[in-house]
């Protein structure tokens, strides 16, 4: 009796284990800090939480359902070490929940925008930083403002197959956030040193701001070279993006350099970027960085190094330049 017990309570133990591996859940996270010094119209010194890569924390799970399906979330809020405060929506990054299975994966919550991912992706800088490419980027007066996130998205990706890759998004207009309806289809291809995708979406109620992006990137060895284009719409403006970019390894440094061109209608959209940047890697974990990033302006334009965080003096004139010189570091786990 005694030994059929000891039995079932093995069994029992050995049951939870199982069922405990099954399952996972993760903490992540990325700290960014840079002391970065820019001029505009004048010129401010400034510690930023934003110097390589966005900060954030968040937290990753799955759950093997088992026949192939898998249960899995994602909950990701934006972090500003520089004075520790957090992103606001807390989870605004991403607050997701997803079945996955052969037939692909379907997502639900807030995510980011399909077409603003091949932006990310093919920006030498991953649009994080001073010289990330968003910087020379226009919102057309659109209640979208410049691509990003949205939420109340119904989102379905496509099924990894030879190298081909896709997927769609659908936000609904729930008028919490004026412009957040949309739509967005990517695809791309991915093998070997090679990446082609391309996306067309249309964001808002009423007047669509549409978006057309195409990129393509190729890897040799320690050498990378990427480019893309983009074209966004709104009425009767628009705006035309056109970025190259390049990286290479040395050792346990990186060099990387962003070229990007903007121009469109009217005299406020027209803007270069040039940007170049060193990592180098204390660990798999841990880079120090520096970053060199100028926009030159042209007609009444004023776009920024800083963004939409600019202000006072380190805001640039209409047609002057913006530049910045920082160094920083970042830790990842």
């Amino acid at each position: 009796m005694k030994k059929n017990i000891l039995t079932l309570a093995a069994l029992g133990l050995f049951s939870g284990l199982v069922a405990a591996q099954s399952s996972s859940v993760t903490l992540f996270g990325n700290i960014d800090v840079s002391v970065r010094n820019i001029k505009g119209a004048g010129s401010a010194t400034l510690v930023l939480d934003e110097g390589r890569a966005a900060s954030r924390i968040g937290l990753r799970g799955v759950e093997d359902l088992g026949g192939g399906m898998k249960a899995s979330f994602h909950l990701e809020s934006g972090l500003n070490p520089d004075d520790g405060t957090s992103g606001s929506p807390f989870w605004g990054r991403r607050a997701t929940v997803s079945l996955s299975g052969g037939f692909g994966e379907v997502r639900l919550g807030r995510h980011k925008w399909a077409d603003r991912l091949i932006v990310d992706e093919f920006d030498p800088m991953a649009t994080s930083g001073a010289a990330n490419v968003t910087r020379i980027f226009s919102g057309l007066g659109s209640a979208t403002g410049v691509i990003n996130r949205a939420d109340n998205q119904v989102g379905y990706v496509l099924p990894l197959s030879g190298g081909f890759y896709g997927g769609f998004d659908y936000a609904f207009d729930e008028s919490t956030a004026p412009g957040n309806k949309g739509a967005v289809g990517r695809i791309g291809y991915k093998s070997g040193g090679l990446h082609i995708a391309g996306a067309f979406g249309e964001h808002g109620v009423g007047t669509k701001l549409k978006s057309s992006t195409v990129g393509a990137a190729y890897a040799v060895g320690d050498l990378s070279l990427t480019g893309f284009f983009t074209k966004n719409k709104y009425g009767t403006a628009d705006q035309r993006i056109f970025g190259i970019g390049g990286a290479v390894k040395m050792g346990s440094g990186r060099f990387v350099v962003s070229i990007a061109n903007a121009s469109g209608s009217g005299t406020d959209k027209d803007a270069k970027l040039l940007g170049m940047g060193y990592d180098y890697s204390l660990s798999k974990r841990t880079t120090l960085y520096t970053t060199l990033a100028r926009i030159n302006n042209d007609g009444t334009a004023k776009f920024s190094v800083q963004g939409t965080r600019s202000s006072g003096v380190e805001a640039p004139a209409a047609g002057g330049t913006s530049r910045s010189f920082d160094v920083g570091v970042r830790h990842s786990f």
